[in-house]
């Protein structure tokens, strides 16, 4: 069984024991356990589609690591002939969650 869960406004694709990476949550520590709203569940047989979430669903997940950094990404900004250039760094971090049950 399949759900898509809702985490810092961004949308994920889940199953039962599965590791992912989102967005930083603040406070968390390792071990913690996390409710998720459901906005769909997806069975292979059925989907329910509730609005804005399926009632009486809900996906438990467990924190493995609280804070994990992501890719370092760089941004140029450059002028040909004017010796202008700008370079910016970002490094986005995350929070490693396992999803434990979806009910």
């Amino acid at each position: 069984m399949k759900a898509i869960i809702i985490s810092g406004g961004k949308q994920y694709i889940v199953a039962e024991k599965e590791q992912i990476l989102v967005d930083l949550i603040d406070g968390a520590k390792e071990g913690d356990k996390l409710d998720f709203m459901s906005l769909m569940l997806i069975d292979g047989t059925n989907s329910k589609v509730g609005t804005p979430e399926v009632a009486g669903a809900k996906v438990s997940a467990k924190i493995i690591e609280p804070e994990v950094k992501g890719d370092k990404t760089r941004a140029i900004r450059y002028k040909a002939k004017k010796r202008v250039n700008k370079i910016t760094g970002h490094r986005q971090k995350y929070t490693k969650i396992e999803i434990l049950s979806i009910k």
